[in-house]
């Protein structure tokens, strides 16, 4: 029998962020020889700073283009035909809100079964909260949707998404990939400007108001008075950057905080963290979280999207309520005054890793619902002609 073929669809600006990372390594993980992958980007011409294509090509990922002039650019729609006849794709899975409906309306005129992950729907611009409102309810059309949590899972159902329909796949990493070097870290902190004895607070996200980093420089503020070693080092880069500076200036914190912007190694960037620090407001299923139980950081999170899916307060990790600086002060201290209960917190999260949260588990989970959404198609096809609808495609 030949292989169900699936495009992954995705639309970015930039680098790319958390879905970015599950797209390519699943991709790249190549588990059933039953699938092949293709990963397609619309990319938007005016976008200097996009590299998803590099990193496919590291991976040795098929990888596709599509190019638009503009965000409404008419041109992509002929291109994602092309791409999907030429390709002889069965499934094409969509994963933010301007896929899904490009997806939906291809399900329309080409034979190809859609399908959704939802990987969350943070936002707070009048323009984001409209287009995720239309997304949720666009997606109850499609046949099956996976979302990354419970949470998002929720509240699919609640916007018309039927139980039977939607299927809870929490992100996952590699764990072979995603490994700390005890022998590192000595060399990566000179190489950043800190010293032996300095006590790294680390946080990696986007720098977006979700995020609320200024609530863990409020936080870091408080903790460096006790702790004069502290240092907050926090990964990623966003619109928020300016007021995140003069947030840190006002507080006074701005020689021991920093800004490090983009980094394309994370890996190494725990290799200088003692601490992660997740001070999030919304999340999907975090994916800095899950790097940082790979990498044996220890970990101080707010509860909140899919977070607890991932870490057990008090077994994995620390959990904190979101949306004040006080619980992260006080369980960053917790973490800090007891080094040998959050190292042992941390290796416990990294098994969890290896085991429950691995990738090869989670790609077995999705392959499933590629070959149930195929087998469907192709048995409702049957009963229309006769012939199995796949057995059709590989014939034309």
């Amino acid at each position: 029998m030949s292989p169900i073929r699936v495009l992954e669809l995705r639309s970015v600006w930039g680098t790319g962020g958390g879905p970015d990372k599950t797209i390519l390594s699943g991709a790249a993980l190549k588990g059933s020889t039953d699938i092949e992958t293709t990963v397609c980007y619309i990319r938007d011409a005016r976008d200097r700073v996009f590299s998803i294509d590099r990193r496919a090509k590291d991976l040795g990922i098929d990888y596709a283009e599509v190019v638009e002039r503009h965000s409404f650019d008419r041109a992509v729609w002929p291109q994602l035909r092309t791409l999907v006849r030429q390709r002889g794709i069965h499934i094409v899975h969509a994963h933010d809100h301007k896929t899904d409906f490009l997806t939906w309306l291809l399900a329309k005129v080409e034979p190809i079964i859609p399908l959704s992950t939802a990987h969350g729907f943070a936002g707070e611009s009048s323009r984001e909260k409209v287009y995720y409102a239309v997304e949720k309810r666009l997606l109850a059309r499609f046949p099956h949707v996976i979302a990354v949590s419970r949470p998002i899972r929720d509240e699919l159902l609640r916007t018309g998404s039927r139980p039977e329909h939607v299927t809870v796949i929490n992100n996952a990493i590699d764990h072979r990939v995603f490994a700390r070097d005890r022998q590192r870290e000595a060399e990566l902190r000179r190489n950043y400007g800190y010293a032996s004895d300095d006590i790294v607070i680390g946080a990696v996200g986007r720098l977006e108001s979700e995020k609320r980093f200024d609530l863990l420089i409020e936080a870091f503020a408080l903790v460096s008075r006790r702790t004069p070693r502290a240092r907050l080092a926090i990964v990623g880069e966003g619109s928020c950057r300016p007021a995140l500076e003069a947030h840190m200036a006002r507080l006074g914190v701005a020689d021991t905080c920093r800004l490090l912007g983009h980094q394309g190694d994370v890996i190494a960037m725990h290799h200088l963290f003692d601490l992660f620090v997740q001070s999030s407001i919304r999340e999907g299923t975090p994916n800095a979280v899950l790097e940082a139980m790979a990498l044996e950081t220890p970990i101080v999170a707010t509860d909140v999207g899919g977070t607890a899916e991932l870490v057990t307060h008090g077994v994995h990790g620390l959990l904190v309520r979101p949306g004040s600086a006080a619980p992260l002060v006080e369980s960053i201290e917790t973490a800090l005054s007891d080094r040998g209960a959050s190292t042992l917190l941390a290796a416990t999260a990294r098994r969890r890793i290896e085991t429950d949260l691995s990738f090869e588990r989670r790609m077995q989970k999705v392959e499933s619902i590629y070959e149930t959404l195929a087998g469907n198609a192709s048995a409702a096809r049957c009963l229309d002609n006769g012939t199995p609808a796949l057995a059709q495609e590989q014939r034309r």
